[in-house]
């Protein structure tokens, strides 16, 4: 079924991403009883021409349908497997048994050790996390993988104490222990900064504070950053921005922010204000046609912002309010769960600098560009 309707909405003027975006991607969760086979998955990746997903674990059978394809893959090591993988040689274990076997056929880009460690109700797990990500580090390095494989973890965007305006960005205060050990360990082995990063959140808990086009990336007046005069038109690129300030007070502000999580709800409960279907065709749609054109956030304008839309599918087992269960694109058996309106973006993209400048907390240094 999922192969007919692929190869329907292809054959349609238009559908389809004419060229790559390099800075997109998209989570594929597996938290359903209904799902395709991730041979199905791929081609229907394929069609929509993206080449980058992520994963959150790593199954075997993805890892090797996803072999000889252009699909760039994040793998995730599990939680409660932290305490576990802090030990150098369990970690070298793990890295033979769970990524050496399918690279370089498959193309591992990244391994997510753990998700949102830092504000997780575990308090243990933080002080697992870095040195997990060191030891599975030091078995990609022994391995000859570090060049290839990058180590990170998503963060919640409750990392922040303060997240507005953007220069305001700081980090929790019982944070300040850990976070340095994290920022140093990303600058060393330059990887990026993850975060999960869900407007519709913000405005679901403040709808009468918050314009709904500002958080959709509709067109809209949007709000200055007192401090620093930049102009922004959306929430998620505050956000961002946020991070990276946060980052530049604890000396870091040359780390690149990746978004690796961001959606709307398609459905929700009665009091999840705004989880409808046409704000997620709006805000995913909006995310789209940004990322055609390579954009980057008003701190940092000529880097491109990657971006990891949540999610591929709708997923029927996850647990939680309505919403957990409707943030796919997709329904399971491949039809659009609505229209993010592909055709739209035929458009012609623009070549990017990538190099990323760092920022310091000095007046004149702030409008990087």
């Amino acid at each position: 079924m999922l192969h007919l309707l692929l190869g329907f909405f292809l054959t349609l003027s238009g559908f389809g991403f004419l060229q790559r975006v390099e800075s997109l991607g998209i989570n594929y969760g597996q938290v359903g009883n209904n799902l395709p086979p991730p041979e199905k998955v791929l081609d229907l990746l394929r069609a929509l021409k993206l080449t980058k997903a992520r994963i959150y674990d790593t199954n075997p059978q993805v890892l090797t349908a996803f072999a000889n394809s252009s699909i760039e893959l994040i793998v995730t090591v599990e939680n409660d497997m932290l305490a576990t993988l802090m030990d150098p040689n369990q970690a070298l274990q793990w890295v033979y048994t769970r990524i050496r076997p399918y690279f370089p056929a498959t193309r591992i880009t990244g391994i997510a050790v753990g998700n949102e460690v830092f504000t997780g109700d575990d308090t243990t797990l933080l002080t697992y996390l870095v040195p997990a990500m060191v030891s599975i580090h030091a078995a990609l390095v022994r391995l000859g993988l570090d060049q290839f494989i990058q180590v990170s973890t998503p963060n919640n965007l409750a990392v922040l104490q303060e997240s507005f305006p953007p220069s305001a960005g700081c980090f929790r205060a019982e944070l300040n222990g850990i976070m340095p050990q994290f920022l140093q360990f990303l600058a060393t082995t330059k990887a990026p900064f993850w975060i999960n990063a869900y407007p519709y959140f913000a405005y679901k808990d403040n709808p009468d504070k918050i314009p709904i086009d500002y958080v959709l990336f509709n067109p809209n007046s949007g709000t200055v950053d007192p401090n620093t005069k930049l102009h922004y038109d959306n929430m998620l690129y505050a956000q961002v921005d946020a991070v990276t300030y946060a980052m530049a007070k604890m000396g870091y502000g040359g780390l690149e922010v990746r978004v690796s999580e961001t959606g709307w709800p398609s459905r929700g409960d009665p009091n999840e204000i705004g989880a409808t279907l046409e704000n997620a065709a709006i805000y995913n749609r909006n995310i789209l046609r940004r990322q055609l054109a390579n954009e980057g956030t008003p701190l940092r304008p000529k880097t491109r912002l990657e971006i990891y839309v949540f999610a591929l599918f709708n997923e029927d087992m996850k647990p939680g309010p309505t919403s957990e269960r409707n943030y796919g694109l997709f329904q399971p058996d491949g039809t659009m769960a609505y229209n993010v309106g592909l055709s739209a973006l035929s458009t012609t993209t623009t070549t990017s600098s990538t190099s990323l400048p760092s920022i310091s907390l000095t007046s004149d240094a702030t409008q990087v560009n």
